[in-house]
């Protein structure tokens, strides 16, 4: 069990331990290690096999790529791999509010294991991350306008209405949910947090927004704001800001900012 080191009110940055865990066919542990090594934390790229106790951890973040060469579904192998080795610890390292992160292939996992939308404890998917329209992998600049109002622990540093240059790159990023109402409830809960803009800022079709997702949804968090995913590449746009200073690395300093609160 993880306790850290407490200086007055705020967790040491050092001691901040960052989980990336990884299976056959993710590929982009190295880039997510580097956004949170650069920012002074304590990083760990972990194999689900060797993963012994997540409260180890401070924060546990799931990578793009194709994980189990996204047979079945994308996401599906490995979120039913996460599930057999660690649903309940999960469930409770939520639950005590340590925040989970899930990029491209990470959201699709979190969405197979039922932790996003989120809106109440489920153990198999209530929503799914379809096939692009295009039926193409779409690999392409994005651009997103940041949604939440506060809620999501991951962008709690970005002001509301900022647009940044994301890359996205996937083929299965179309956010489907079994009823309309369930987008409504999205939208008054909070928790849509990323959505695509063309370059006017305005919400637009193909090819702005790359796989045709129902109002235009890149990222979503949680009813408690501290499970996130989203479709595009923060870690690959680090360093690349727009006119007011923002990149990527605004995402991973908001997370740790929340821990070093915590």
């Amino acid at each position: 069990m993880l306790f850290g080191i407490i200086w007055g009110d705020y967790l040491d940055r050092s001691d901040i331990k960052v989980c990336v865990l990884r299976i056959e066919g993710t590929n982009n542990e190295e880039e997510m290690y580097n956004a949170f090594k650069r920012l002074g934390t304590s990083p760990e790229i972990v194999h689900l096999k060797e993963l012994k106790d997540i409260f180890d951890y401070n924060c546990l973040m799931i990578p793009g790529g194709f994980s189990a060469g996204d047979y079945v579904r994308a996401g599906a192998i490995f979120a039913s791999r996460i599930r057999a080795k660690m649903a309940n610890e999960l469930h409770k390292f939520i639950d005590e509010g340590w925040p989970v992160g899930g990029i491209c292939n990470g959201f699709q996992v979190l969405v197979e294991l039922g932790l996003l939308p989120g809106f109440k404890r489920m153990d198999y998917p209530n929503a799914c991350l379809f096939l692009n329209n295009s039926a193409r992998f779409e690999c392409r600049p994005t651009l997103l306008k940041h949604e939440s109002k506060g809620k999501c622990i991951f962008t709690r540093n970005i002001p509301k209405g900022e647009i940044m240059m994301v890359p996205s790159a996937h083929g299965e990023g179309k956010l489907l949910l079994p009823k309309e109402k369930d987008f409504d409830k999205l939208f008054e809960n909070d928790q849509v947090v990323f959505r695509y803009v063309d370059k006017k800022g305005e919400y637009a079709e193909y090819p702005w927004n790359p796989n045709d997702s129902a109002y235009n949804i890149a990222g979503i968090c949680n009813e408690a704001g501290n499970v996130f995913g989203m479709m595009p590449h923060p870690e690959r746009a680090y360093f690349d800001r727009n006119k007011n200073g923002i990149s990527g690395m605004k995402i991973f300093e908001s997370v740790l900012k929340y821990i070093e609160e915590k």
